[in-house]
């Protein structure tokens, strides 16, 4: 089983560039990512988060996100995904980070997700 990672950001720049960061962590983890809306403005396409989850190799995509839209579109692009798509509610730069790291070490999901409570943004969900 591989787990890959996907982050999905209103902001093109910040979902491009959040991967870089990742990559000297977790140089063997495949990171996607999904920014802007169709037209590239501020905001998420339920379409570009759709791809991104296609393009990732990993059997199983942890998503991480910035705003609760960006959640929305996540949440319905998951729903045609053809592997599954475990969506996190935590700050994204310091939740990613640490995904990625424990899965560069070879750290079980349940651990990874155990590690990820502390990150948890309060709010409804």
């Amino acid at each position: 089983m591989s787990y890959g990672i996907l982050i999905v950001s209103h902001v093109p720049e910040i979902a491009a560039g959040l991967p870089k960061l990742l990559k000297q962590v977790a140089k063997d983890v495949t990171i996607t990512f999904a920014g802007g809306t169709d037209e590239n403005g501020i905001g998420t396409s339920m379409e570009k988060i759709g791809q991104a989850i296609a393009e990732n190799s990993g059997d199983e995509v942890l998503a991480f996100y910035d705003l609760g839209s960006a959640r929305m579109n996540l949440e319905m692009a998951s729903e045609f995904a053809d592997k599954p798509v475990h969506i996190y509610d935590v700050a994204l730069i310091e939740g990613a980070y640490v995904a990625a790291s424990l899965l560069q070490a070879g750290v079980a999901l349940a651990d990874v997700e155990q590690q990820l409570r502390p990150l948890k943004i309060k709010g409804d969900k």
